[in-house]
């Protein structure tokens, strides 16, 4: 092959949801209301954790910072969705393909190892109950907090190290919603086979490490809690577990169907990532929200007191 020509595609055209033409101002409309309420859910529990004074503690923090990464994780692709819903020409130049691709793995990678954090914190209150205060104080959330943020940041930038060393000589067309690891893939006119297995074991090695602590946790809780008189705080217990577990398995199950697998197309990729891009930020508010009784007074509590100031 002529090494003039292999890397001569500097913009690519996303196919998206070229199955309905359509309906892609119904789709356009729909996507918009799901990006507001995932703005407006998210941004309302990090507001609730940072000025309720009831939502101080290790848990809630963890739980706004979940909101804060779910917000920007929906906001890497959906407003590109938005516009190519609209756009006759669905394009994206390759340098900004690129950073796509590494703030969804960033924020992908985050919320990951935020989710096992949570459940060890969840972990601790309960297995621990005694000692919880001093072992997630501050200080540990802090320790805990800039694990996600920096391992994240090196998952990502492995990824994309990896990425442009792939060489793109045509076609240009991405089967997909946004720019990802196995969409270019399978364009590129480089051998892949080497880079696609580093690139399976550096997604499954946060996985798997993420799963094991998910894991022990989840085992340690629940023989805690089968072990233990049920009351209100057992209920309370069990209820913020359950919720956990809900947004754990929606996040991972997704996740590891697209990523821990070589890179071949299935007819089901697009509605499964569109699931953990576009749903999962939107249903983890309304989880948290809905079964947890402290998150719904501290709202009511705040919207009272605003009530009250404007009167």
């Amino acid at each position: 092959m002529n090494t003039s020509h292999q890397h001569n595609v500097e913009e690519f055209f996303l196919l998206g949801l070229d199955s309905f033409p359509n309906f892609s101002i119904a789709l356009f409309i729909l996507l918009l209301i799901i990006y507001l309420l995932i703005l407006l859910g998210n941004l309302l529990i990090i507001l609730m954790v940072n000025f309720e004074a009831s939502l101080h503690s290790a848990m809630y923090y963890f739980l706004g910072k979940l909101s804060l990464v779910d917000l920007c994780y929906a906001t890497v692709t959906v407003p590109k969705m938005l516009v190519d819903f609209l756009s006759k020409r669905n394009t994206i130049s390759l340098s900004s393909c690129i950073t796509q691709l590494f703030f969804l793995h960033f924020f992908a990678g985050t919320e990951c190892i935020l989710l096992t954090v949570m459940a060890y914190d969840r972990y601790v209150a309960i297995c621990n109950p005694l000692r919880y205060s001093s072992i997630m104080n501050r200080t540990m959330c802090y320790w805990l907090e800039a694990v996600c943020w920096v391992a994240s940041f090196l998952h990502s930038i492995i990824q994309i190290t990896l990425t442009c060393q792939l060489k793109f000589c045509g076609p240009n067309t991405i089967d997909h919603f946004f720019c990802d690891i196995h969409p270019l893939s399978v364009l590129s006119c480089s051998e892949t086979v080497i880079i696609e297995i580093v690139f399976v074991a550096n997604s499954g090695l946060i996985a798997s490490l993420c799963f094991i602590v998910l894991l022990i946790s989840y085992m340690r809780i629940i023989r805690t809690l089968v072990n233990i008189k049920f009351d209100k705080g057992m209920g309370k217990a069990f209820s913020t577990c359950a919720s956990h577990l809900i947004v754990v398995t929606l996040f991972f199950g997704p996740s590891v169907f697209i990523y821990l697998r070589p890179s071949f197309s299935y007819a089901a990729d697009k509605m499964v990532s569109m699931f953990y891009t576009v749903l999962t930020p939107l249903l983890n508010p309304i989880i948290y929200t809905l079964r947890n009784q402290e998150v719904k007074a501290a709202i009511g509590s705040f919207f009272g007191k605003k009530l009250c100031h404007n009167q």
